[in-house]
């Protein structure tokens, strides 16, 4: 039999033994709607402490001992560690402009200002293009945020001021460089660079997280859409595999070839540059030719770059080499980019995963063939040096050249489909960029690398005649 509305149900709940005692779901009700309402109050008070604003704000500014960082692949100073102990300030000047205040805690270590950067520069800004297609957009904004990009000042710049301490920063700095880490939204990085024996050498690194209101108002200053709209995606991994790539929507094919290129398996692998120092974050031994990286035979793994933005070599990061396992063939193509008045060049390499079977098909657009450096084979790492990716900055730059240009107005993109067009995670694959030049001796000769994870090594060396 129904019971009235004005008589409730009761819960019967069991005790130890055959003991019982019953509940009103009133008052049940009555207890839990608090506690959650209490519970969503504290969440919504934390999302919106999250993302607050000021003109001034302190920042927590993360400092680690060479104990903590013992991956650390930098090149490291004689004085590491003896100018610590910093505090950061945040000024918003207008939109986008900040200074960014080092302030010392001790009498030896001086005051630092990196002083009217643009952030619009260092925040996602993908290209108009882009916008017309929701996986572009989806991409671009992926592997604009996933990418470091770091740009540096040199110490007599005019958005540099020094002051106080014991005199070494105000004498002996050579370089200040913030990053924009390959994480998620808000890992940045501060940089103090000096030089001994003539080699540029890191003594001081510090790892914040940038204000998220200013990187949300910043975010939608640039693109004109609500953060919102991707915030998730950005904040956190989420990784876009088989988003379809519509390139015809980049640029226009003028005309195409398919053109003579070597990949030869037993070259021995060689490095300059960071692959030079980064050879403990590769996890792997007996690497001795490319072709060691497409072989069942080796295991190789590397340090995992994790938050605020450090090595890690306990946290592996794994490959998927086999999808590029097996070379086949290079096309070159002119074309028209979207955005551009120039006719530029595209190669793309193609390859066969040695699981499947599938072709898949690795893009390098957007670029003037003619204008690259021409370089020995030892100088690779002073070429185009590029991630992959739609209207995106390089890994390094000093902060006046990315001032000429925004990389959203970049026809250059890199991108790796599979057989329907659908793009393949390269983060995972861990395939992060290419170095590119021509020849030094035969400028008719392209010659191609392919960077790994975190750029801690290559895994190819293309050779590509021209002709």
């Amino acid at each position: 039999m129904a019971s009235s509305a004005s008589t409730p149900k009761s819960l019967t709940i069991p005790l130890l033994g055959n003991n019982r005692f019953k509940i009103s779901k009133k008052k049940v009700l009555y207890t839990t709607i608090p506690i959650l309402l209490g519970l969503l109050g504290i969440s919504a008070i934390g999302f919106t402490s999250r993302y607050k604003v000021a003109v001034e704000m302190q920042v927590d500014l993360k400092e680690l001992s060479n104990s903590e960082y013992p991956a650390n692949p930098a090149p490291l100073s004689k004085n590491a560690q003896r100018y610590s102990g910093r505090e950061l300030k945040l000024i918003q000047r207008d939109a986008t402009h900040f200074d960014f205040v080092l302030e010392p805690k001790n009498d030896k270590t001086a005051k630092i200002v990196i002083k009217n950067v643009d952030l619009s520069l260092l925040t996602p800004k993908i290209p108009e293009w882009s916008k017309k297609d929701q996986g572009l957009e989806v991409i671009a904004l992926t592997d604009r945020e996933w990418n470091r990009q770091q740009i540096s000042f040199p110490a007599d710049s005019k958005h540099i001021e020094i002051s106080g301490g014991d005199g070494f920063e105000q004498k002996k700095i050579t370089e200040i460089a913030l990053a924009n880490n390959c994480l998620n939204a808000g890992y940045w990085e501060v940089l103090l660079f000096t030089k001994e024996d003539n080699n540029k050498t890191l003594y001081y690194q510090g790892w914040f997280t940038f204000p998220m209101g200013h990187y949300k108002n910043v975010f939608e200053k640039n693109n004109n859409f609500s953060y919102w709209k991707h915030w998730w995606r950005l904040e956190h991994w989420q990784d876009p595999s088989n988003t379809v790539v519509n390139t015809q929507l980049l640029r226009e094919v003028i005309n195409e070839q398919e053109i003579a290129a070597n990949f030869d398996l037993n070259e021995k692998i060689f490095s300059a540059g960071e692959q030079s120092r980064k050879v403990r974050t590769t996890l792997a031994s007996n690497l001795t030719t490319w072709g060691d990286f497409y072989n069942d035979e080796h295991k190789i793994e590397f340090a995992t770059f994790r938050p605020p933005g450090f090595y890690d070599a306990n946290v592996p990061w794994k490959n998927e080499y086999w999808r590029i396992g097996k070379f086949e063939k290079a096309t070159l193509r002119n074309i028209k980019p979207v955005g551009s008045q120039q006719d530029l060049q595209e190669i793309e390499l193609v390859f066969s995963d040695t699981r499947t079977g599938e072709q898949n098909r690795l893009f390098f657009s957007g670029i003037d063939l003619k204008e690259l450096p021409k370089l020995s084979v030892d100088e690779y790492n002073k070429g185009l040096y590029m991630p992959l990716g739609i209207g995106i900055p390089p890994f390094y730059q000093s902060y006046e050249d990315l001032e000429k240009k925004n990389p959203a107005e970049s026809p250059y993109f890199s991108v790796l489909l599979d057989s329907k067009g659908k793009w393949i995670d390269h983060h995972r694959l861990a395939l992060d960029g290419v170095a590119m030049h021509l020849d030094k001796e035969n400028t008719n000769l392209l010659h191609i690398y392919l960077l790994s994870y975190e750029r801690n090594t290559l895994i190819a060396h293309f050779s590509i005649n021209l002709e």
